[in-house]
């Protein structure tokens, strides 16, 4: 009997260490990925030696460059049209509003004022932290512009946290800056 419960305790022990040793390799590798892409930030200009560690990666990683400002990004959707697409698109802006359910989307300035470029998340595969409001972000997808209907404008303003009263105040659809995005540093605040 103590032959096997030392046999279990020793099983045990190894599938914890082992499990250990995994997760400790998947955090090494998230942080050579990490590191990796803050060095192209870094080497890009658009950031300082102290913005060095200073972003968190959501979903895939990839390497900073071609990224255009987010002015840049506003005049790329002047000149789109409903159905265009471009893919493999990178730009750097601040975050606006958040989801506050889950944080499955996210509005960045596109430096027009009031008009926001609507981010969701490729695949629902990941989310932004609802606590994410006035981070910088730089974001790699695709832009797209969409006409968007009066029942999912309502639900997008719901999520949001609108009152019932601007809720109802959309009658009608609106031709909407999308982009899918399938990487997104967020700049740790």
């Amino acid at each position: 009997m103590k032959k096997y419960i030392l046999g279990v305790c020793a099983i045990m022990a190894f599938t914890v260490s082992t499990q250990a040793q995994s997760k400790k390799e998947d955090k090494k590798a998230k942080t050579e990925k990490i590191t990796k892409a803050q060095k192209n930030i870094l080497a890009k200009g658009s950031a300082t030696v102290s913005d060095l560690y200073a972003y968190q990666v959501y979903g895939e990683s990839f390497d900073v460059k071609n990224t255009l400002t987010h002015t840049e990004l506003g005049k790329l959707y002047d000149n789109m049209k409903d159905g265009d697409v471009i893919e493999n698109v990178q730009f750097k802006s601040t975050i606006e509003s958040v989801c506050k359910k889950k944080g499955c989307w996210m509005k960045v300035d596109l430096g027009k004022g009031e008009e926001q470029s609507f981010v969701r998340f490729k695949d629902y595969g990941f989310f932004m932290p609802l606590e994410g409001e006035k981070s910088d972000v730089i974001v790699h997808g695709k832009a797209f512009v969409s006409e968007i209907s009066v029942e999912k404008l309502r639900h997008y303003a719901e999520d949001a946290g609108q009152s019932k009263e601007e809720i109802a105040k959309i009658t009608k659809p609106q031709l909407q800056f999308n982009f899918e995005a399938d990487g997104v540093f967020v700049k740790e605040n």
